[in-house]
């Protein structure tokens, strides 16, 4: 018999949302290929859901869903406990709009298996080292309140890594995300990486790229014209 998708592998993430601008988003990596494709879920204005462990991407749609038509966090996670008859096998952060956060943990997962549950935040993980992972993401995330939540975010997983990350690695394929939406429709950062023995560290790469770009990239959207004068004030 074959490998089952989403029991062997291990993943471990932190959804958020920045109290200080509204935004929200995601980090996430796992020793499968493609979580930034399946389970990070954002909507402006709307909420965050992270979904892992035997991952079905409708939960995280149905969710933020539910959250537009104004459901709390933990109002959506008990719709999805509801529906859902697999839900011993999945693993879910959700975090609505004013930053209330709710998660589940079923109890098929890896072990170790578990999250943290604060203010503005969900720090989780399965088939872990320990509970210091969630916890070291969840203190970087608290502690750095003044950071963009990319950035913040970024930091909080890469925390989790050099606390130990996943207990093992069940696959030769690595891959990470980060998704972070503010006020317009569409995404702020969305980056994603596939096929990487490093991919945290391929993300924090990509990232550092991309962030001179972000200010810039928003306003051409609106005002393309501002945009370019700011590009040639600042000779890039």
């Amino acid at each position: 018999m074959g490998v089952i998708p989403g029991i062997e592998f291990n993943t471990f993430s932190i959804t958020g949302r920045c109290a200080r601008t509204g935004m929200l988003g995601i980090a996430i990596t796992t020793s499968d290929i493609s979580v930034g494709a399946r389970c990070p879920f954002v909507k402006s204005l709307v909420g965050a859901v992270a979904t892992q462990a035997s991952t079905d991407p409708n939960l995280g749609i149905f969710a933020l869903k539910l959250m537009e038509q104004g459901y709390s966090a933990s109002g959506a996670l008990k719709q999805l406990e509801i529906s859902d008859p697999h839900i011993e096998r999945r693993q879910l952060g959700l975090v609505d709009r004013n930053g209330n956060s709710a998660a589940r943990s079923g109890s098929m997962n890896n072990e170790w298996s578990g999250h943290i549950a604060g203010p503005n935040h969900v720090a989780m993980g399965n088939g872990l080292v320990g509970e210091g992972v969630a916890q070291a993401m969840s203190k970087l995330f608290l502690d750095n309140l003044e950071l963009d939540l990319e950035e913040r975010l970024l930091r909080a997983l890469e925390a989790g890594l050099e606390a130990g990350g996943e207990a093992k690695d069940a696959t030769p394929h690595h891959s990470s995300g980060l998704l972070v939406h503010g006020s317009d429709p569409f995404s702020r950062v969305d980056l994603r990486v596939d096929e990487h023995p490093t991919p945290v560290a391929e993300l924090r790469r990509i990232l550092d790229i991309l962030t001179p770009r972000i200010e810039y990239f928003a306003l051409r959207a609106g005002d393309p014209v501002a945009a370019q004068a700011a590009k040639d004030a600042a000779g890039t």
